[in-house]
């Protein structure tokens, strides 16, 4: 009973890290990727006003 217990609390604990470990990361990838599609979109803007584009 106690092996089956304490292989129990390895399984959890090992998931319980993996599980943050993963959040922190897919957040930050979504991060950049937000910043980089608000930069494209900037760059976007200031392009075509430069250009004389009617927003028309």
């Amino acid at each position: 009973m106690r092996n089956i217990l304490l292989v129990k609390e390895i399984y959890f604990e090992a998931f319980r890290n993996l599980g943050n470990f993963l959040i922190k990361n897919y957040m930050q990838v979504y991060a950049w990727c937000c910043f980089a599609l608000i930069g494209i979109s900037i760059f976007a803007l200031i392009f075509r006003v430069s250009t004389g584009f009617a927003f028309q």
